[in-house]
This record gives structure tokens, sequence and C-alpha cells, in this order.
């Protein structure tokens, strides 16, 4: 499982604005509601609410708003809520993936489909782009958490797959079906994980220049302002160039 590369993917992973983190509580709050419909609404009898709400604790999510979301799922006139995954291309050929929670089926299918076709991409049927990624999981450590050295000895002793580190985070990978493991076992030794979650990792990356990266950087990003949307993959391959001259 090498090759991630968190510098040359998405850039979404940055510090967000306080208007943004806004945004992000809402998109937590509807995981945690989801989750808690989905299941019991306590987190010790629930392994998704868990993690969600471990998720939303990382963010420094209010307990009132973690509470709150909680009980929106025992409410008769909650949202019923529909995980839909949409896949298609943008600019240059590159495959992404975009993973929704929506009460509007129609709404969000419109939405997406007219941000696809206004930024250089198409939206294609589900299973389309899919096929070129792994499901796997990340479990994610501020820097803080220890030296690169550390986290590798730590996640190899708690059965990860491989691991990156950069400047601001650890990042740890593992097969899907074992995420919640390891993140436990890694729990005993490190604490508490800023993120764990599911992911779409590329089997392979599509080259673009910095052209079209520029446009495929703006096509995730209006994606991720949805509020409908969760979670945007992608398998582009920009140089550090490109990624300095988009930035720049």
């Amino acid at each position: 499982m090498a090759g991630h590369s968190h510098a040359k993917n998405i850039m979404h992973r940055k510090g967000k604005s306080d208007a943004a983190r806004s945004k992000v509580f809402s998109k937590l709050a509807r995981e945690i509601t989801v989750a808690a419909k989905l299941g019991q609404p306590d987190p010790a009898f629930n392994a998704r609410l868990r993690l969600a709400v471990a998720n939303a604790r990382a963010q420094s999510m209010p307990k009132d708003n973690i509470d709150r979301a909680i009980k929106k799922a025992a409410g008769n006139d909650s949202e019923n809520y529909e995980e839909i995954r949409y896949e298609g291309y943008g600019p240059g050929g590159v495959a992404v993936i975009v993973e929704t929670l929506t009460d509007n089926r129609n709404r969000t299918a419109s939405n997406v489909r007219s941000y696809f076709s206004k930024n250089g991409g198409a939206l294609g049927e589900t299973g389309s782009v899919g096929f070129m990624f792994d499901k796997i999981g990340e479990i994610t450590y501020p820097a803080s958490a220890g030296t690169a050295d550390a986290i590798m000895e730590a996640a190899i002793e708690a059965g990860a797959e491989d691991v990156e580190s950069d400047e601001e985070n650890h990042y740890i990978y593992t097969t899907f079906e074992s995420m919640m493991e390891v993140s436990a076992a890694l729990e005993q030794t490190l604490g508490e994980a800023e993120s764990v979650k599911a992911i779409w990792e590329p089997q392979n990356k599509t080259p673009v220049d910095a052209e079209k990266g520029a446009t495929l950087l703006k096509l995730i990003s209006i994606l991720e302002e949805d509020d409908d949307v969760q979670n945007v993959y992608s398998n582009v391959d920009l140089s550090e160039e490109d990624m300095a001259r988009i930035a720049g």
C-alpha cells in the first residue's frame, strides 16, 4: 500500500477558515445523525457512531452539537438521509469519486452533474471509476504525536499496512476490514486519533498539467462546498512545480 502522496493530492486537507468550520460541523453532525439512526444512539454499542463522534471531537466540535445531532436521530421529524456515491471524470481524464449524504436525491444528482459539466468534467455511472480505487482505512495523528520512526513502530505493532508523515500529520493506512481494530490498538499507545475514516485510494495516478490541475482543484473545491457532499477523492498526480504554480 505504498505510493500515497498527500503533498500532491487534493489540497482540501489543509487548515480551514472559521467560515468553513461551520460547514465542517454541519457535515459531521449529519454523519452523526445518520450513524445514530442506523444503529443504537449510544456510541458504546454503535461502531459507526463512535467513529463519527470521535472525528467530530477531533475537529473541536462542541459537545452540545454532538449531543444534539444524536438526539435528532430519535426525532420523528428528522430528515431521512441516503448515502449515494457519484463517479465521473474531471479535466484531463482524472477519476473522481464523490460521497454524499442527502435528503433529496434529485437535487444532489443535479448539482453534482452541473459541477462536473461546468468544470471540464463529466459525471458517469456508479462503478465507472470505482474499480480504479481501493477502499482502505486512514488513521490520522498530528505531527506532535511522535517522531516518524515512533509512529511507524507503533503502526507496525498495531497491524497497519503503511505510514506517511509530513510536517503536519502522520497518516496510518490499514485494510478497510482492520481499520477499527488497528485504531483501537493505536489508541492504547498514541492516544485518540485526529480522525479515523475509510477512504478511496487510487491504484494509479493520472498526471495533468497546471492548467487542467487548476480546473480540477476548482471542481473539487466546489463539490466540497455543497452541503450534501461528505468526501471527494481523485487520482490526480500533479508535479510539485505545478502545485506551486496553482497555489501562487
